[in-house]
């Protein structure tokens, strides 16, 4: 699974002042993510706000991206919820050839045991037409997938090839890492522990700050992933305030206040949640306008 190595991001929905979806904003963001060097694109996923979209939507933001990227990188995209029969009938009645992998989050609201967390999986492990990425965010679901009950989906079915941990938790990163089968993928889903994630041998990291900087972000995971500890940090460290800036207010209103300052999209976000405040986006603006002076510098 060589294919997701390096820095993948979690692709925001651009929306006009209107609210629907700005298709023409979106195929520009692939091909800024693109260029700047990313090895995987994540669709769909929370910061898609794909809670907000309709099936419809969903339908068009999927082949916006697909047509945009021409299939120079990898996609994954986000198939997953807390109704366990309803992502198996998603999954055996959704075309989903375009892609190359999904990524299904564990069950949110509900708060299922470990058990629960398993046998849900297993479901959506025996159906899936594609490899899967398991998604450990606890702070959106309400509960922690352990890592005993990652380590034993991974070793029961080949088919869950990897998982975006993003419990912002080094140590069970660590315990994940230690334990895991050798070509199992732990893929960081929290931008600010990347580095040390990868360090201690992970396999880099769906990211949100990858889209807005996808060029100096990438680098330093690459540089992580080759052991090159100094140019790791020197980006890494770089790039600190912007990661704690995006998620000062929540994702994805932080990373949108980003694009609108590059002039990639509006800051339009869907309720309930709500566009970055005039204090952060000033804030934000400001490091980007530091970053593109740098670059025609």
């Amino acid at each position: 699974m060589s294919k997701f190595l390096g820095t993948g991001v979690a692709l925001v929905t651009p929306f006009r002042e209107d609210l629907s979806v700005d298709v023409e904003a979106l195929a520009n963001i692939v091909n800024h993510v693109i260029e700047g060097g990313v090895e995987y694109l994540v669709v769909l996923g929370t910061t898609a706000e794909s809670a907000t979209l309709t099936q419809e939507e969903k339908q068009v933001v999927k082949k916006i991206v697909a047509t945009a990227n021409k299939g120079r990188v990898p996609m994954v995209v986000g198939v997953g919820g807390n109704n366990t029969t309803a992502i198996v009938e998603e999954l055996q009645t959704t075309d989903l050839s375009a892609f190359d992998a999904i990524l299904s989050v564990s069950p949110y609201y509900n708060k299922p045991t470990q058990e629960g967390i398993y046998q849900h999986f297993k479901a959506i492990a025996q159906v899936s037409p594609l490899p899967i990425i398991l998604y450990n965010v606890p702070g959106r679901t309400g509960s922690n997938v352990l890592p005993k009950t990652i380590i034993r989906l991974a070793k029961d079915f080949k088919n869950i090839i990897g998982v975006k941990e993003a419990a912002g938790d080094i140590v069970q990163a660590m315990r994940l890492i230690k334990d895991k089968p050798k070509d199992f993928l732990v893929i960081s889903g929290d931008d600010m522990i990347t580095l040390p994630m990868v360090l201690a041998g992970g396999a880099g990291v769906i990211s949100v700050i990858g889209q807005g900087f996808p060029k100096k972000f990438s680098s330093m995971v690459r540089y992580a992933l080759r052991g090159n500890l100094d140019d790791a940090n020197h980006l890494h460290f770089q790039l600190m305030d912007i990661i704690d800036y995006i998620f000062e207010e929540g994702n994805p209103a932080g990373i949108k206040a980003v694009f609108e300052s590059l002039g990639l999209c509006s800051g339009n976000v869907r309720l309930p949640l709500v566009q970055a405040s005039n204090g952060l986006k000033e804030k934000i603006s400001s490091f980007a306008a530091l970053e593109t002076n740098k670059i025609n510098g």
